[in-house]
């Protein structure tokens, strides 16, 4: 499994801003923005995380073991199921669970776990159970937040169940900055530039 890594310290410096970043967006958005609990489309599907977001979550299960350890436990159990059935294919090495970096690899990854809920996502009530704790991917999907396509050319993303009726000009001003910068920084911080899957990080 995933070796153990320390979080760097202005991890929660990241979060902070991004919170506060996502709290403005969100005010701006008004009724545009749909997300609420129980909306839980972007929790299927398996997506990459980074060393950072592998951190964070084992800290927050060395955290939760302690706090909480029925709910600790049932995420590892939710974890070890999704690696069971979803395991034998997943496009990388199994015993560590690191992402294959090949452009093969990359193309498998594509098509994984297509449907599959996250084993962080309670299916009874539709909440993060690491919500305070998640990936960054998580904490900036909904509103629009820039990026660059397959082309290179920089666009605004945002959920599809968002911003229905509204104007591009609309879009913009509901624009989320995200600080790449200091996350880029902190990943250097882990030691490790890897990328892999909720899954692994929820086991210790």
């Amino acid at each position: 499994m995933l070796a153990f890594m320390p979080l760097p310290a202005r991890d929660a410096e990241l979060i902070q801003i991004v919170d506060a970043a996502l709290a403005d967006a969100t005010r701006r958005a008004g009724t545009f923005l749909v997300c609420r609990i129980g909306c839980t489309q972007c929790c299927h599907g398996a997506f990459a995380i980074n060393a950072l977001d592998s951190a964070r979550l084992r800290a927050g299960m060395k955290d939760l073991r302690s706090s909480n350890p029925a709910l600790a436990a049932e995420l590892e159990r939710r974890a070890r199921a999704w690696l069971t059935e979803h395991g034998p294919e997943f496009p990388g090495d199994r015993t560590t669970g690191i992402l294959g970096t090949s452009s093969a690899d990359q193309r498998r990854f594509e098509n994984f776990a297509d449907d599959a809920p996250c084993p962080a996502l309670d299916p009874a009530t539709g909440r993060c159970d690491v919500y305070a704790r998640r990936p960054m991917t998580c904490r900036v999907f909904g509103p629009p937040v820039r990026a660059s396509g397959k082309d290179g050319a920089e666009g605004l993303g945002h959920c599809e169940l968002c911003f229905i009726g509204a104007t591009p000009e609309q879009v913009a001003t509901c624009e989320m900055p995200v600080p790449h910068d200091l996350e880029a920084e902190l990943v250097r911080e882990t030691g490790a530039e890897f990328e892999t899957v909720v899954a692994f990080a929820l086991i210790p």
